[in-house]
């Protein structure tokens, strides 16, 4: 397994295992602990692993966490998403970029979203899990959502969206989010530690 950082989002990895296939299908090592401690990520610092299942189409995000944010590691462990970060965090040299990667069951590469990053997805395949990996327990009165379709942002997601929930579909632009003092404050909290 190799990681790679990815060069439009500061503290972001691509982690590449190798999958070894024959006639029985194929064997992939999903996390390695020397692996993560190589990047500087403490390995023990996830505490909830949850997985999500979504049908093609679907779209699911931007979601963020106030607070003290929330590292996350994503990997699509069946089917094919269409993975995208944004860095939220304001004295980020990266500031407002956004990332996107296709996560695949056929790979299985994980991509490492430091805390102050906003992540969404969208479901390639008939079915897509996403396995999620997190820093800290969910707290959902923390949960904050960016529309997926925000112009300045302008992510070309592949698929016409077929289903999302009612949250996302009623998100805030990002200008919108960001103008939230206390938002702004705790973003810049958590970036300032």
């Amino acid at each position: 397994m190799k990681a790679t950082e990815v060069p439009e989002i500061t503290g972001a990895y691509l982690f590449e295992p190798t999958p070894f296939s024959d006639e029985r299908g194929f064997f992939s090592r999903t996390f390695d602990v020397h692996v993560a401690r190589s990047v500087g990520i403490d390995p023990h610092a996830f505490v909830q692993d949850s997985v999500s299942r979504s049908v093609r189409g679907v779209l699911r995000g931007l979601h963020l966490r106030s607070g003290a944010g929330e590292a996350k590691l994503v990997r699509c462990s069946y089917g094919r998403i269409f993975d995208v970060m944004v860095d939220l965090r304001p004295h980020s040299p990266t500031y407002r970029n956004w990332a996107s990667f296709e996560l695949s069951g056929e790979t299985q590469k994980s991509v490492y979203i430091p805390a102050g990053c906003a992540h969404g997805f969208q479901a390639l395949t008939e079915i897509a899990d996403t396995s999620y990996r997190i820093d800290r327990e969910h707290d959902p009165s923390e949960d904050v959502t960016i529309a997926f379709d925000d112009p300045e942002l302008a992510i070309p997601w592949p698929l016409p969206v077929t289903s999302m929930s009612q949250r996302d579909r009623e998100a805030p632009s990002l200008a919108e989010v960001i103008k939230h003092e206390g938002l702004r404050h705790e973003v810049l909290k958590h970036t300032e530690r």
